[in-house]
């Protein structure tokens, strides 16, 4: 799978942010079989970045191409299908319902990779086991994050978003996280895009870009 952006500029877009950057307004591929790490400083648009790939943002200038079809004549129907089965999003905000159980919320899935190791699995690698059955709502920030990962982990995907996936993960579990994450892109000779913060130094990163 192959995601082009050429000359992408989100409406609107700060002046400081475009001339700073790396990514807006010129010409990105991130393909299968690939890690790839867009780091800024917040508001540079990130989360933006991610959501115009995902289909959720449409208010933008240039084209996105994937697989060499232009995303603007795509319908709602192939955004579901390529939602549900191509490419994956680890919202920065998580988007756990907060009043179901960590489980509940991995049932709510369109469509589950049964290759992927199990829920259970995951979550003692990472150390969440024991709070599967709890409401999302009294789980700390990293917990739910860790939730969240699975939650991706568990779907059909070739290529893999995420935005700041770390951002609330020590650096032990920060690296059980990578871990179980390369693991995947490897079953699967899937892409990576994650967003940071920060250029992170510790994983084998094919192509870095900063916002």
């Amino acid at each position: 799978m192959k995601i082009e952006l050429l000359e992408v500029l989100p409406e609107p877009i700060p002046q400081k942010a475009l001339n700073a950057s790396e990514v807006w307004g010129s010409a990105l591929v991130f393909d299968s079989g690939k890690r790839h790490l867009i780091s800024g400083v917040s508001g540079r648009g990130k989360s933006t970045l991610l959501h115009v790939i995902y289909g959720i943002r449409k208010d933008f200038k240039g084209q996105l191409l994937i697989d060499g079809k232009d995303s603007s004549a795509f319908s709602e129907e192939d955004w579901v299908h390529l939602r549900s089965r191509q490419v994956a999003l680890l919202f920065q905000d998580l988007r756990l319902f907060p009043n179901l159980t960590a489980r509940e919320n991995m049932e709510l899935l369109p469509a589950r990779d049964e290759a992927a190791p199990s829920t259970e699995t995951m979550a003692e690698r990472l150390g969440v086991a024991e709070y599967l059955e709890k409401p999302c709502g009294i789980l700390s920030q990293g917990q739910r994050q860790r939730m969240s990962l699975i939650r991706a982990l568990s779907r059909s995907f070739q290529i893999l978003l995420l935005d700041e996936p770390f951002s609330h993960l020590d650096d032990e579990n920060t690296r059980k996280a990578w871990t179980l994450i390369e693991e995947e892109l490897e079953r699967r000779n899937a892409g990576l895009v994650l967003s940071s913060l920060d250029e992170v130094s510790d994983f084998a990163i094919d192509h870095k870009w900063k916002l």
